[in-house]
């Protein structure tokens, strides 16, 4: 038995949904990438307290995806196993005002939780196409609000298996930024603490911010969101603009029109064009500016970049 076909027969054992050559395109929100050897939609906290530690100890290459929201995955491909996080491993339960929230929970199934138990405090993360895991990885954040604010502890898990619960103070929270950017745990879950509201408020904050999303950003085409993070001192969307990149287009990846902070799939894009945009904006920007520009999605290739 090879590698993979142990990791497909342990998973389907634990009730994992299996999928071989899985197509990676439709579990990216880029609708980009793809196919990889075996996908495992991972089921509750032990898929991952069995599953990745068999995968180190067989070698076999594997990455770890939540809704695919922050992500470039290449077009040709990737090998060995994608442990998919998410609708098997979204647990979210209350104690008074702390919520505790499995990684695979989306952002917009966590916003509305609270909001139907009257808590506040989630409402910036409202219309973020994330789920909690990936949220607390990179410290998610807008409109005035991150992750940091509201998280009280994580619990997480090396790639053997070890589990360690980490107060705030211990997760090196900053912008974009987490102990887990370097550390190679796996987030489980997370304690989250908000305060008591009135329902109605927080149900009209939530919207409010979804409008001025819709109205913003280019949600009707499949991105990853912000494709630069911040630099300091400026703003990436205000530099593009004013190096003149909105609407420049490598095939079907473009700089949007409507946010020039947002790279977008106007149809079918394929990685190697999107890498190709990326890199003129990069470019582009320092040369006329002198900004470095850092890319905020990660990107899932078995190329050297």
């Amino acid at each position: 038995m090879s590698g993979l076909e142990e990791i497909s027969a342990a998973a389907e054992a634990l009730g994992c949904r299996v999928e071989v050559g899985a197509e990676l395109k439709n579990y990216t929100t880029f609708k980009i990438g793809g196919r990889c050897d075996l996908l495992v939609e991972m089921r509750g906290e032990e898929s991952f307290l069995k599953l990745i530690p068999l995968a180190e100890k067989l070698g076999v290459p594997y990455r770890i995806f939540g809704k695919g929201s922050n992500l470039i995955v290449d077009s040709d491909g990737i090998s060995g196993v994608v442990f998919v996080s998410g609708k098997g491993f979204s647990d979210i339960s209350r104690n008074g005002e702390v919520l505790t929230c499995s990684a695979g929970a989306t952002l917009a199934s966590l916003c509305s939780y609270a909001m139907e138990n009257s808590l506040s405090g989630l409402e910036f993360a409202y219309g973020i196409p994330g789920t909690l895991g990936g949220a607390v990885f990179m410290n998610a954040g807008a409109y005035g609000g991150e992750m940091k604010d509201v998280i009280v502890s994580v619990r997480a898990m090396d790639r053997s298996g070890n589990i360690t619960d980490y107060a705030a103070d211990e997760l090196d929270f900053s912008y974009r930024h987490s102990r887990f950017s370097e550390s190679g745990e796996i987030v489980l879950s997370a304690d989250i603490r908000l305060a008591s509201g009135d329902k109605d408020k927080i149900k009209a904050d939530m919207e409010a911010i979804l409008e001025k999303r819709r109205s913003k950003q280019p949600l009707e085409y499949p991105s990853a969101g912000s494709t630069f993070k911040r630099p300091e001192g400026s703003y990436a969307s205000l530099l593009i603009e004013q190096c003149g990149l909105k609407g420049v287009h490598v095939g079907d990846a473009e700089v949007s029109t409507k946010h020039s902070g947002f790279i977008i799939n106007k149809g079918n894009a394929s990685f190697t064009e999107l890498m190709e945009l990326i890199q003129i904006v990069k470019d582009t920007v320092k040369e006329k500016t002198g900004y470095i520009l850092e890319c905020e999605p990660l990107i899932i290739t078995d190329k050297k970049l």
